[in-house]
């Protein structure tokens, strides 16, 4: 974290002020597109992002990369620390974790709901075990904890033109979208973790299963039932996308460019999926570094922009205030 964000955040301490430097260096390291989106935020905002992220990172890594040989006993040990010490910090007491010491500041500035960390720990916890999904509505409930919650932490940082109320099933759809995203990229990697996360029922309306897509991985053939069945998964990722959309005009907006180049960014990976021919069985599809340094030109530009016609309407409202005290008999107005 720079002193600039620190500062700019009203972070003060010293302890806070390496926690949440800490959880930058999480987003910077493993967290690619959504750094790079972050950067486009003002930056007394930054601070709040990358401890949300870094505590999602860290419950993550935990479920899948906890030193790589870790049963899952352990695993799940791990996690109750985690929530022990998310417990512990969220009521004010003392904790060692820099990422959940930066989190549960976040929370408390912007009166997060600490439901969302309840809904997050309980499908981190269910990664342990479930090994697939049977329907779209089973994956939807395990994406709700996963993938939404991360959208509706967002929604007060972020802030909002109109009621959160109103802004927030936009929020959610972008964090499942972005998830959905990640499950059709990661399709190999996820296999080799025995898990399949696309649902089984769309999965076997195309004649796939589990042993075909660890055959193909294996082998390294391409089956035309896993093109198709990636192709219609790729569809209704792009329909949730679609419900997700109208939600970033409902922003505040110096935060909105910082959104819509994560959304412009997420969707060109499904783009370069669709390009590569829905080889994500075999390879990862990548956004090529030309192309992410264009959306962030052109979010940066738009940032830009957007902050100085904030600067322009709050220096307006202030005057507007203050020329109605004068009127209101205020302190200093005229007699």
């Amino acid at each position: 974290m720079t002193a600039r964000e620190l500062d700019a955040a009203g972070v003060r301490d010293p302890a806070l002020r390496a926690a949440y430097t800490t959880c930058r260096q999480l987003n910077a390291r493993h967290g690619k597109t959504y750094f790079l989106a972050t950067r486009l935020l003002p930056v007394d905002r930054r601070c709040a992002v990358h401890a949300l992220y870094g505590f999602a990172r860290r419950a993550d890594d935990i479920v899948d990369d906890l030193g790589g040989h870790a049963s899952t006993a352990q695993r799940a040990a791990a996690l109750d620390a985690l929530e022990a010490d998310w417990r512990a910090a969220s009521r004010g007491g003392a904790v060692r974790d820099p990422v959940v010491m930066a989190a549960a500041d976040t929370v408390a500035r912007y009166g997060i709901a600490e439901q969302h960390f309840t809904d997050f720990l309980a499908s981190m916890r269910a990664d342990l075990s479930v090994r697939d999904y049977p329907t779209y509505a089973d994956l939807r409930g395990y994406m709700h904890g996963s993938a939404a919650v991360i959208g509706l932490q967002m929604v007060p940082v972020l802030g909002t033109v109109v009621p959160r109320e109103e802004a927030e099933p936009h929020a959610a759809a972008l964090g499942v979208a972005f998830q959905l995203t990640n499950f059709l990229r990661d399709v190999g990697e996820d296999l080799d973790r025995d898990r399949v996360y696309l649902p089984a029922d769309l999965l076997a309306a195309h004649g796939v299963d589990r042993e075909l897509l660890r055959w193909s991985r294996l082998t390294g053939r391409r089956d035309a039932r896993i093109t198709a069945a990636l192709a219609a998964a790729a569809a209704l990722t792009r329909e949730v996308y679609r419900e997700a959309e109208p939600g970033i005009a409902q922003l505040q907006p110096v935060s909105a460019p910082c959104v819509r180049a994560a959304f412009v960014l997420y969707s060109d990976i499904l783009r370069v999926i669709e390009e590569d021919g829905y080889a994500t069985v075999h390879r990862r599809a990548v956004v090529g570094t030309g192309r992410r340094a264009s959306v962030a030109l052109s979010g940066l530009v738009q940032a830009v922009a957007a902050r100085r016609g904030w600067r322009k309407r709050e220096a307006e409202r202030t005057r507007a205030i203050g020329e109605l005290g004068v009127g209101d008999g205020a302190p200093g107005g005229a007699r």
